[in-house]
């Protein structure tokens, strides 16, 4: 009998919270990620957002409730990788932090050279890829972390704000990376604060506030019709609290 495939899918959080001494960064969060189109979490400054990322990505174990991937709940394993908001680059060529990536993966030596090709050229960054990684602009930089981060094949790629200091050219470039990825069957959760981001790339929209769920629903309805008077405020550009 064949086993089958390993999957991350569907994410369930069931009550789940997180706490640092007194802080409660998550509470109680009843959320279920499926496959399909991008998931965009939103929320003002300190809603939970990152934490909300990290406990998905299974580096935050929860202080309460329970998370489990494809119906497992052992946080070491699974095909997940997690792209931060600042990427770190590694002293080395562009194409070295790429391998580096294929290395950590398990990819056989004889086939990251081409691997590592492939990945460059997916991220438009080919032609640099003899460049020190740290030389480059910001945006490049994020591109080579995106290519670092898909070389592990990801079925969920957990994504930290990657655009929020980026022009919006390199934006742009990023954006068509993201959709790509999508595209080919990768589940992408992203943290944003860019409304327009959110129209441009979300299936469906998770709102939080002060570590809660206030909204879990389809961008069209997230936008048309929010069912909670914060999603309403924080859509028309008032401070939510």
């Amino acid at each position: 009998m064949m086993r089958a495939a390993l999957t991350d899918l569907p994410l369930i959080l069931d009550r789940v919270s997180l706490s640092a001494g007194a802080t409660t960064m998550l509470d109680r969060l009843d959320l279920a990620i499926t496959p399909g189109a991008p998931t965009l979490v939103l929320g003002p400054n300190g809603a939970g957002k990152t934490s909300l990322l990290r406990v998905c990505m299974g580096l935050a174990a929860p202080s309460a409730g329970t998370v489990s991937w494809g119906g497992r709940t052992d946080r070491g394993l699974g095909r997940r990788a997690m792209l931060l908001q600042k990427p770190v680059m590694l002293r080395r060529s562009v194409a070295a932090n790429v391998a580096y990536g294929l290395a950590q993966a398990g990819c056989p030596r004889h086939r990251r050279a081409a691997r590592t090709e492939e990945l460059l050229d997916r991220v438009g960054l080919l032609g640099l890829a003899a460049r020190p990684a740290r030389r480059l602009s910001g945006g490049e930089q994020q591109r080579v972390a995106l290519a670092r981060a898909l070389a592990r094949e990801p079925e969920i790629l957990l994504l930290d704000e990657p655009t929020a200091s980026l022009d919006p050219a390199a934006t742009r470039h990023v954006e068509e990376i993201i959709l790509m990825a999508s595209q080919s069957g990768t589940k992408i959760v992203m943290a944003s604060h860019d409304l327009g981001q959110v129209r441009r790339l979300a299936g469906d929209v998770v709102f939080l506030v002060r570590g809660r769920l206030c909204e879990h629903a389809s961008v069209g309805d997230f936008f048309d019709r929010p069912s909670s008077a914060e999603a309403a405020a924080f859509i028309h550009g008032e401070l939510v609290l």
